[in-house]
């Protein structure tokens, strides 16, 4: 008797092993199967043949922890670039959607900018990045859309020295269960999932440093990233500090700059 598998056991997406079914599951009315990498432990859909549904609105809707999660970004952003010593740097945030991250991070004196192919610019317009060399690139939530993260993170590193990213990992050996949260399958947008390996992997490839606080933040950089990162990353919550002593809002200034600009 033969099982009929939805979709097809295609080559790991990161590092290129075959793959081996482990469940299904139901995208937009179709039955989807789901491959692990037994090599770098990534978790991958079937080809996504269905992104084109998925992103009729960037945003999905069921996105409740949008604004508590940029909070967080806020001072995850601030103190790797306190690592780094670069608070003083240029920060583009690729998948900004609405912009609520740039703006925030500006009025706590981050010189930050806004990229997305996706969304609309809400509430950081006329901060859109125009292609100058940034310090920092942050992509938070996006490795999990993409068909080809190792390709992105490389065209990411090749436009900033170092990125900030986050996406949940898969913490254990074992297959994550059909229901875990995090694949999503209510939206069809979270097509890939990591482990710590799958992270290794990539960085291997392309041939960067990289580092991990073990659950959702990660960092890859062309230079040595700094031993003071992850005791950064624990402490993140004290960006006020830090901001207070060596920054300056740029709310009014970005006002009297919006004002004066053309229209």
């Amino acid at each position: 008797m033969t099982t009929n598998i939805p979709g097809d056991a295609s080559p790991c997406r990161v590092c290129a092993a075959d793959t081996r079914h482990v469940f299904t599951l139901p995208i937009f009315n179709r039955e989807v199967g789901y491959f692990e990498c037994p090599n770098c432990g990534y978790l991958q859909t079937q080809t996504p043949d269905w992104l084109d549904q998925a992103y009729a609105h960037a945003i999905n809707d069921i996105d409740t922890g949008i604004m508590s999660r940029n909070t967080l970004n806020v001072g995850r952003v601030i103190m790797t670039l306190a690592s780094l010593g670069k608070l003083r740097g240029r920060v583009v945030d690729r998948a900004g959607g609405y912009g609520i991250l740039v703006r925030m991070l500006r009025d706590a004196g981050v010189d930050a900018f806004w990229s997305d192919k996706y969304c609309q610019n809400l509430v950081a317009r006329g901060f859109e990045d125009n292609g100058d060399p940034s310090d920092l690139l942050t992509a938070f939530e996006v490795f999990e859309h993409l068909v080809d993260p190792t390709a992105e993170l490389r065209t990411m590193l090749d436009s900033a020295p170092t990125v900030l990213l986050s996406t949940e990992l898969i913490t254990g050996p074992e297959t994550p269960r059909p229901d875990w949260w995090y694949l999503a399958p209510e939206h069809g947008q979270h097509i890939g999932f990591c482990r710590a390996a799958t992270l290794e992997a990539m960085a291997k490839k392309i041939g960067c440093h990289h580092a991990s606080d073990g659950q959702s933040v990660h960092l890859f950089s062309r230079a040595p990233i700094p031993r003071s990162w992850p005791l950064a990353m624990r402490q993140h919550r004290r960006w006020p500090l830090v901001a207070r002593l060596a920054l300056k809002p740029r709310t009014d200034r970005d006002f009297e700059f919006m004002r004066q600009k053309p229209r």
